[in-house]
């Protein structure tokens, strides 16, 4: 559980396991499980409740609708994942590196765990999973089955009905049998002959026959028979792939064979035969897991770019699924599409990724090089290193440069939003724009103003800044109106020039030059000022925001944080902090930095008005964090917590040196991960129908009306959101507690409280009783009435003249006359 106040670091992009049903695909992400429909590639389910990454799922044998997971955390969770709720966690207290089950072990899973006392030393244990009433339980009964197996999934395989389970490392094979409790070793040839490595790299089992598949680092898949006996072992060859087998998979009744690599080719071997076999090509990039369906239906390929590929059992593509890409360097950083709030990086060589946060699917991708990439080691490639986008997200600048280091070839483009075509186009390319690779640029933010003020800023290593302004293009033969041209060249000293941004009212340009911080004018382009704190070079600078637009912020390759005031030109405050992400929010005064130090990553969170962070996380991920972002949310967030206010109009995103992609949550896990609140999300993604269109018509008409008429709006509280109704109705009857457990709950959620009364309800209940002291005697205390009378209608804010004695009784006697008389004419 978080504490409060405290920040939770979830994974929300990264690696994926997959597990396959005929309808639903179940995917582990991060620290979630993702449930994706297999005819429309949506997301319908997001179980979470781990708090690190899961690291294997598995079908429960005996129920197909339940699903178990492992993680990192040292739980085993049972979900019910087609309402998306857990149903039991079982608390074992290693770290889980893999799952595994068996139809024949009713009361027990297997896992892969670190062994005690030894490093990067694995076993693989069966873990009890005991019985009880409550949810959480614990699962610390263990059962040793093999010592010194590998880390991954694929490097264990249960046999036929469970009968013996196999282990491959190293150039090493273990075969345990459960009823003998025999363990037969078979190991093959260290050296590496004729480019041959023999080297283990997955290993699979045929569903009906005792049968054993493995991989090899050279490319090779060796099928294993008669290994019950250690001397007279015997296996077959089979050989297509030029570099290791990533993957291998049986189909369901166990004919075919599935192999993938990094030749990106789904290979199909038929009765264990190399003349038979078929491929399914250009899947677009490594194979990494395979993963049949329980029907044999369907099977599903993940592939080293976070994308899933669906596949027919005769071999045909039929969907695809694509993540967050992981690029081998993301060069471009971590920007934030101002139109989409999508993020976008590097994606495939040469591809811009627009990725959708809300979704976790990419949107689409943007060819920037626009020339084939080869795929060949050594090969020096033109590839994307730098994007900016305008204010309004209208224009979009990139910068693609070869991989060579003296003498690089450097493009400059400028790209149009158009919105028929809802896409890019490409409006103007520079050749060279720089004479070396270019460090940084940045458009200047001016909402207000048209694109007449548009101005863009690139940084080099030449030693010069560039102010690249649009003009009207003359020619009338152009197809575009207006392009892009140099309008200015700036330059300090002789020294690099590193980084770039602008104040927020784009008066101000700040540059970098080494270590030094210059300061300019951007309408007349005038050295105004400049800032040096050695030693070190300038790694990072931004502007502050809002109140606090007169400071300006830089870090230090030096491990100095410093903050200098632009109105009195002085250094403000320094701080001893190697930062390597300084990241802004474009909504608030808040600005993130990064550091890294002793093997661990600490987030510090400050104001540039205050030396003293308002807050701080140590340790915030074992991995280095490269990049950062402020994502703006839809609507600001309800935070409690003082400490966390900072996240209330925007999310942190961060990316690390593995390229999984992180954010921090202000929600403790029982908070995320409601079962009525995920039902929701699901019935709100409901296609709208004409019924329900014409009733909300009527209800917004009905209450039209009733404003013009003067009646007041009624809330009730039975129609605002009740969790405890809401949890009752949506959550299954099997997981329900007892009747009498709920009624309780249920009959003080219906309850309205009486506590605030409007005037108007006041004044109607006085008037009620008012009446009955009315019919029940004419001859009571009437000044005592007058007085109740007339304390009310002031609370209503209504003045009336007083009655006397006779007057009232007068009217009384009028009230209680019958008139039915006048009825008849």
């Amino acid at each position: 559980m978080v504490s409060p106040g405290a920040l939770r670091v979830v994974r929300c992009g990264g690696s994926a396991l997959c597990g396959a049903r005929a309808v639903y695909l179940l995917c582990a992400s991060g620290d979630f499980v993702k449930v994706y429909s297999v005819s429309t590639e949506e997301t319908l389910r997001l179980m979470g409740g781990h708090a690190d990454l899961v690291t294997g799922i598995q079908l429960n044998p005996h129920n197909h609708m339940q699903l178990y997971s492992s993680s990192l955390d040292g739980t085993i969770k049972l979900w019910d994942f087609m309402d998306g709720i857990p149903i039991k966690t079982f608390t074992v207290g290693s770290k889980l590196l893999a799952l595994y089950t068996l139809p024949s072990a009713e009361d027990s899973v297997f896992v892969v765990i670190p062994k005690k006392g030894e490093r990067d030393t694995f076993q693989l244990v069966s873990v009890k999973l005991t019985k009880g009433a409550g949810q959480d339980l614990e699962g610390r009964e263990l059962s040793v089955v093999l010592d010194g197996v590998g880390a991954s999934v694929k490097h264990i395989a249960f046999g036929r009905e469970g009968a013996y389970v196999v282990s491959v490392k190293d150039v090493n094979l273990k075969v345990y049998f459960f009823k003998r409790k025999l363990l037969n070793r078979f190991s093959l040839s260290t050296v590496k002959t004729k480019g041959g490595d023999n080297r283990f790299s997955c290993v699979v089992c045929h569903p009906t026959e005792d049968c054993i598949a493995t991989g090899h680092a050279d490319g090779k898949i060796r099928l294993w028979r008669n290994f019950h006996h250690r001397k007279e072992y015997t296996y077959s060859t089979l050989h297509w792939h030029h570099d290791i087998v990533m993957d291998l998979a049986f189909s369901v009744e166990g004919t075919r064979l599935l192999s993938g690599g990094v030749e990106s080719v789904l290979v199909q071997w038929h009765n264990e035969s190399s003349c038979q076999k078929d491929f399914l090509p250009r899947l677009g990039s490594p194979i990494e897991y395979i993963s049949m369906s329980s029907d044999g239906a369907l099977c599903c390929t993940l592939h080293t770019d976070n994308r899933i590929t669906i596949i027919n059992s005769n071999l045909r593509f039929s969907r695809s699924i694509q993540g967050l890409i992981k690029s081998r360097d993301v060069k471009t950083g971590l920007v934030v599409d101002p139109r989409t709030k999508a993020l976008v990086l590097n994606g495939e060589p040469g591809h811009l990724q627009f990725y959708s946060l809300q979704s976790d699917q990419q949107l689409f991708s943007l060819d920037i090089v626009q020339r084939q990439y080869i795929h060949q080691a050594d090969l020096k490639q033109s590839d994307l290193v730098k994007v900016a986008f305008s204010a309004q997200g209208t224009w979009l600048a990139t910068v693609e440069e070869s991989e060579e280091v003296t003498d690089p070839e450097l493009q400059l483009k400028l790209w149009f939003y158009n919105e028929e075509a809802q896409s890019f186009e490409l409006n103007t390319r520079i050749n060279t724009p720089h004479d070396n690779h270019i460090t940084d640029m940045c458009f200047r933010d001016m909402d207000e103003l048209g694109d007449d003020s548009l101005i863009l800023v690139t940084t080099g290593r030449d030693c010069v800044f560039k102010v690249w302004v649009m003009v009207g293009d003359t020619d009338p033969e152009a197809q575009q109106s207006v392009s892009w041209s140099c309008d200015f060249v700036g330059s300090y000293h002789n020294y690099q020039a590193t980084n770039c941004c602008f104040s927020e009212d784009g008066s101000l340009l700040a540059v970098s030059f080494e270590e030094t911080v210059t300061v300019w004018d951007s309408l007349t382009w005038d050295l105004k000022c400049t800032f040096c704190h050695p030693p070190g070079n300038i790694r990072k600078i931004c502007f502050g925001r809002l109140t606090c637009s007169k400071y300006l912020i830089g870090a230090t390759d030096y491990g100095f944080l410093c903050c200098w005031n632009l109105l009195t030109c002085a250094l403000e405050w320094s701080a001893h902090l190697n930062v390597v992400v300084l990241q802004p929010d474009p909504l608030s005064e808040h600005i993130a930095a990064v550091s890294w130090l002793s093997k661990e990553s600490s987030l510090f969170v400050f104001k540039p008005n205050e030396p003293r962070p308002i807050y701080i996380q140590r340790n915030l991920c074992k991995e280095k964090i490269l990049l950062a972002a402020f994502v703006p949310r839809d609507e600001p967030e309800m935070i409690s917590s003082e400490k966390c206010l900072w996240l209330r109009k925007s999310q942190l995103f961060f990316l690390t040196d593995t390229q999984e992609l992180m954010t921090l949550s202000t929600k403790s896990l029982e908070e995320r991960l409601t079962p009525s609140s995920k039902q929701l999300a699901v019935e709100e993604s409901l296609p709208v129908t004409p019924f329900s269109l014409l009733l909300g018509k009527h209800r917004r008409q009905q209450a039209q009306e009733d404003i013009d008429l003067g009646k007041p709006v009624v809330h009730h509280k039975q129609e605002q959101a009740s969790p405890a109704v809401k949890e009752l109705l949506h959550t299954p009857a099997h997981v329900l507690p007892s009747a009498s457990f709920l009624c309780t709950i249920f009959i003080n959620s219906l309850l309205i409280s009486k506590e605030n009364k409007s005037a108007e309800e006041v004044a109607d209940e006085v008037e009620m009783e008012s009446e009955k002291a009315e019919d029940g005697s004419d001859e009571e205390d009437v000044p005592a009435m007058e007085q109740e009378d007339t304390s009310h209608m002031e609370l209503l804010g209504e003045m009336t003249c007083k009655l006397s004695k006779s007057q009232e009784k007068e009217l009384r006697k009028i009230r209680k006359m019958d008139y039915s008389w006048i009825s008849a004419f």
